[in-house]
């Protein structure tokens, strides 16, 4: 059986990371795609991933930019085959009371974490159709949901995700194509560590589990969404926050 690809945007950050190595121990072929690609610390990134036994394809592409994203899935799928299954992971943050944010920081967070899921998948999504499979799914977020103090632009990025989400699945179901959202709550990778101590630890004590996910229990669900026996869900939001949202 020819191994099926998968493509994860932002797949060097610390949870599009926790993915690939699923999405590789699943037995896909893993192409993370990332704006670091063609700096030192790209291969860096390959060169850590490897050293764990995980030999993982890194492509450049600018999320934002619906004519880079076509450029760098021709290449993908010029040099491994077509793209079975997508991970939009890419994401960033830039925090700010909606009184003192700026249009930059608006546009920056909306482009990046919304655009792109329409620059990325528009690229694969008729592929998908053509050959009866095709597995997407969308990260999104707690603050998705319930909204957040000082997101209004990352909060209104990432529910409008599962709006997406939601749409595409009712024109691609007969088609042999499932789309999902993953909503993770507060997540012990680098960046959620690097806080002060006590400002995560009010976090913790807001999480009924009273701890930080773990990347890896993200990843597991993003495995179980793509496999091949999980043709019958689609336009679902999967929360996994540890309670601390619950609806």
């Amino acid at each position: 059986m020819t191994q099926r690809v998968a493509v994860v945007t932002g797949g060097a950050g610390g949870l599009g990371t926790a993915i690939c190595m699923a999405l590789a121990d699943a037995g896909r072929k893993v192409v993370a795609t990332d704006m670091i690609a063609d700096q030192p610390q790209g291969q860096l990134w390959l060169d850590e991933c490897r050293n764990q036994g995980y030999h993982f394809e890194l492509a450049n592409m600018d999320v934002t930019d619906f004519d880079a994203c076509a450029g760098a899935f021709a290449q993908i799928e010029s040099s491994f085959g077509p793209v079975e299954i997508l991970i939009n992971c890419a994401g960033i943050t830039r925090d700010g009371t909606f009184k003192r944010m700026t249009s930059e920081q608006w546009h920056e967070v909306i482009s990046t974490n919304l655009d792109s899921v329409f620059n990325v998948t528009k690229h694969v999504i008729e592929g998908m159709m053509d050959r009866g499979f095709g597995r997407v799914v969308n990260i999104s977020s707690l603050n998705g949901q319930k909204g957040q103090f000082g997101q209004a632009n990352y909060s209104a990025a990432k529910a409008g995700m599962h709006g997406f989400t939601m749409a595409l699945a009712q024109e691609t179901a007969r088609r042999g194509v499932t789309v999902n959202t993953v909503s993770p709550g507060y997540v012990g990778t680098q960046m959620v560590m690097a806080v002060p101590a006590e400002v995560r630890e009010k976090i913790i004590a807001e999480i009924p589990v009273g701890r930080l996910g773990k990347p890896e229990e993200i990843a597991d669900s993003v495995v179980f969404l793509q496999r091949e026996e999980a043709g019958f869900i689609t336009g679902m939001d999967l929360s996994i926050n540890g309670g601390q949202y619950m609806h």
